[in-house]
């Protein structure tokens, strides 16, 4: 029998070429660019939740330690430092960005120096707001003297 030439077809490559690559890294970096702008404009935004829900909690924190000892328990917010915390206890820094005011009953808007938040040994706590703003957004924590309780409003 003899044997025929048998013709077999040479792979063509089969990879891709330099400008295919070239043109998909372009595609990427234009949705990344895209990505970041839309991102980065949800970052105040973040910041200011997260600083509302800690110094929520902070208050709340605060009511538990003056119910449990039964001693009154002193929150501050110094509107100066940008510093809030549990008298003696800890403190926390409010993120960059965000401004904070605090209304009085007696004293009215509070943007200035430090000032002080009493719950004493049964929980109970004076009216007050705290208003955090950051970029277009404003959260509003309230004082409920009646239960002591800590809402956040946005």
């Amino acid at each position: 029998m003899a044997h025929r030439g048998v013709k077999r077809a040479l792979p063509s490559g089969g990879g891709f070429t330099l400008i295919e690559i070239m043109m998909v890294m372009v595609l990427v970096l234009i949705v990344l660019g895209i990505s970041t702008v839309f991102f980065s404009g949800m970052l105040p935004s973040q910041n200011l939740n997260a600083a509302g829900r800690e110094l929520s909690a902070m208050l709340r924190f605060a009511r538990l330690l003056a119910t449990n000892s039964g001693e009154p328990r002193t929150v501050f917010v110094d509107l100066e430092t940008g510093r809030y915390g549990i008298q003696g206890v800890q403190t926390r820094r409010i993120p960059q960005g965000i401004t904070v005011k605090v209304t009085d009953v007696l004293e009215g808007e509070i943007t200035r120096g430090q000032y002080s938040i009493l719950f004493n040994g049964s929980g109970g706590v004076p009216w007050g707001r705290i208003t955090l703003s950051g970029g277009k957004r404003v959260l509003t924590i309230e004082l409920d003297p009646v239960v002591g309780a800590v809402i956040i409003r946005q």
